[in-house]
């Protein structure tokens, strides 16, 4: 038995624990080191004690979600539209879509690379740039777009090669990329004093890494998938394919970018300060909720292999092992981290306010933690069928339809710092609740026990 018979096997046949592990404990791992590669920056540049220079990457985070969600496209699309062929028998129409997903999203990425290069200081001054950190976040923008083609790419198939049944070798080139970045990040910012521009170009070589480790890995006998340009095809199936979970999974990732600049920009009335406390809060909300899309995103190949042979009973069985697994993570989670927000806020950021800040945000934020877990499983597993509108439904709720009313409604009546940032757990506990409703509507309709197999 060859290492993709294997793979294939792990889906089909292994005890539900091993399976669901196998996947997910390589995609947590990923996520831990996306985590590590995020904190890096802000943690490293903190030691600057330039509160502005926090504040210039924060504000350049959501730029690049947007970026990272045209790989969500290509990556979430694929996975679901690949691993859904596999558990047919249709190798053949699985490296077609992965050598589309390749040269679509490097197409893509060149595109945006000039795009940034040209429109620097309009894009600095839409993210909520002031006249205090508008250089830093320019100089940060312009160097880091750099990077963007090798950004989506990594992205993408850190999630596509899931797909095939290759977990460690996703997990292998995350670190690689990931651990680039986190060693340069103090040689650069601190040993050479280079600051925003060191951070920039160390994220640029992690990204780097990361591509060309995928590039390596596709073109090689352990792939079932191809980047090939004799593979490469627009046809509608395909396209359609990738873009049917694509768009939706891409949407969430940018209405998370265009909240958090909204959400930014409602924090910039309160002062710079009260940016670099948010952005801080995010990033220490932002290890639990790493630690929980990795589950979720760890599963999903996987889920959608038994959608795609029909194994529904396997597919319950899953799902069920899973959720179990993502509400402990959930709850254990919430309390380190409202345990340890002062320590944790403590080590970016030493001015007084925005420690202040930092640490009343991130005390609110983690009050999603109890349910993220549900909600990011669900989101997986509603993508995992192919179900095009529940999926945008969902995309288009949690950062958008909800997100915005709330946000309304908690600067209008209460107008504080506090209750702005208290949009977010109020939105996520919602959006937990219209998800689980999705996916049982989902499920019935697309599964029915007389369809399955097993």
């Amino acid at each position: 038995m060859n290492n993709n018979e294997k793979s294939i096997a792990i889906f089909r046949d292994a005890p539900v624990p091993k399976a669901v592990f196998s996947n997910i404990i390589p995609s947590v791992i990923s996520m831990i080191m996306v985590l590590f590669y995020n904190l890096a920056d802000t943690i490293f540049i903190g030691q600057t004690e330039d509160a502005l220079m926090v504040t210039a990457v924060s504000l350049a985070t959501p730029v690049f979600l947007l970026f990272m969600a045209i790989g969500m496209l290509f990556g979430i699309g694929g996975t679901s539209f690949i691993s859904r062929r596999l558990g047919e028998g249709d190798y053949h129409t699985a490296k077609r879509t992965s050598s589309f997903c390749f040269w679509g999203g490097i197409s893509i990425g060149i595109l945006s690379l000039v795009g940034i290069l040209l429109f620097a200081e309009p894009v600095a001054r839409a993210v909520g740039a002031s006249d205090d950190s508008l250089e830093y976040t320019k100089q940060y923008l312009t160097i880091v777009a750099f990077g963007i083609p090798f950004l989506i790419l990594s992205n993408a198939f850190s999630n596509i090669i899931r797909a095939e049944g290759h977990p460690k070798t996703a997990m292998t080139g995350m670190i690689l990329g990931n651990l680039m970045n986190i060693i340069l990040d103090p040689i650069m910012i601190l040993g050479f004093g280079w600051d925003v521009a060191g951070a920039a170009i160390a994220t640029v070589l992690g990204n780097v890494i990361s591509a060309a480790f995928y590039i390596i890995h596709l073109c090689s006998s352990r792939s079932m998938l191809s980047i090939k340009p004799k593979h490469f095809t627009m046809a509608r199936k395909i396209s359609m394919g990738v873009f049917a979970i694509g768009i939706p999974a891409a949407l969430n990732s940018i209405l998370m970018s265009t909240s958090n600049i909204v959400i930014n920009k409602v924090m910039a009335d309160y002062g710079d300060m009260a940016v670099a406390g948010l952005g801080v809060a995010m990033k220490v909300n932002t290890i639990t909720v790493m630690l929980l899309i990795g589950i979720g995103t760890g599963v999903q190949p996987l889920l959608g292999f038994c959608f795609g042979a029909r194994l529904r009973k396997r597919y319950l069985s899953i799902l069920k092992f899973t959720l179990i697994v993502a509400s402990i993570t959930s709850i254990v989670m919430t309390v380190v981290c409202f345990t340890f927000a002062g320590p944790l806020v403590r080590f970016i950021l030493k001015e007084p306010e925005a420690y202040a800040y930092g640490f009343e945000f991130s005390r609110v934020y983690i009050l999603s933690g109890p349910v993220i877990g549900l909600l990011f499983v669900m989101i997986n597993a509603i993508q995992s069928t192919g179900a095009t509108i529940p999926s945008l439904i969902l995309s288009l709720s949690r950062q958008g339809i909800i997100y915005y009313p709330m946000l309304f409604i908690f600067t209008h009546f209460f107008n504080t710092a506090k209750m702005a940032a208290m949009t977010q757990p109020v939105t996520d506990y919602l959006a937990a609740t219209l998800a689980v409703i999705l996916f049982i509507y989902t499920f019935r309709r697309l599964f029915p026990k007389s369809r399955g197999v097993d």
